[in-house]
């Protein structure tokens, strides 16, 4: 099975502020190298302020703002974690339609950390198998998944795994997904 995402673009969605900064630039590098494109989209233009836990680090260039950004133009979307970063991404309106967007099309999504409260605000969980943060496995559970402590969990081109520690086997497996294309049970819980 091949795992080039030539020719591809992936979508990095993240809030202004409050990304974990590792799960931005791991699986960032990770599509890099494997020949994609990754474009930073955000909730507003400039740039986005990353953080190593709760102390501030490197700031990145927005690519595209989400309200205009389309899963047509993208082969698979990757949500960072850190905790304030898919809060603030789950009170935005354009941000929940795109990641149920990549959904409802089939398009592979990966997600770490604190990343999947997005998802359950999208709708997209329910009867799907996951993992996060621990913290949030009772969160899942009360949106319908069914939520597992491991590394990394694969369930038809949803790619979720629980903290940096993870984020080998989480690139691995989101390239791979991404590589693959649409998966036609993604769309089953949107």
């Amino acid at each position: 099975m091949s795992t080039s995402l030539s020719g591809t673009k992936v979508a990095f969605l993240v809030a202004h502020e409050g990304v974990e900064q590792v799960e931005l630039t791991s699986p960032w590098d990770a599509v890099r190298q494997a020949g994609g494109t990754p474009e930073l989209i955000s909730t507003r233009r400039g740039t986005v302020q990353a953080f190593h836990h709760l102390d501030k680090a490197d700031t990145f260039d927005v690519d595209q703002i989400v309200d205009q950004a389309r899963p047509e133009d993208y082969g698979g979307l990757v949500l960072p974690g850190g905790v304030a970063n898919p809060d603030a991404l789950r009170l935005n309106p354009h941000a929940v339609r795109l990641a149920h967007d990549f959904v409802a099309r089939q398009k592979p999504v990966a997600a770490i950390c604190h990343a999947p409260w997005l998802l359950i605000e999208a709708g997209v969980v329910a009867d799907r198998r996951l993992t996060s943060y621990p913290s949030l496995a009772t969160d899942l559970r009360n949106a319908g998944a069914r939520w597992s402590d491991e590394e990394v969990v694969v369930d038809s081109g949803l790619v979720t795994s629980r903290r940096p520690d993870d984020l080998p086997a989480f690139c691995a497996k989101l390239v791979e997904e991404v590589a693959e294309g649409s998966h036609e049970k993604q769309a089953r819980s949107a």
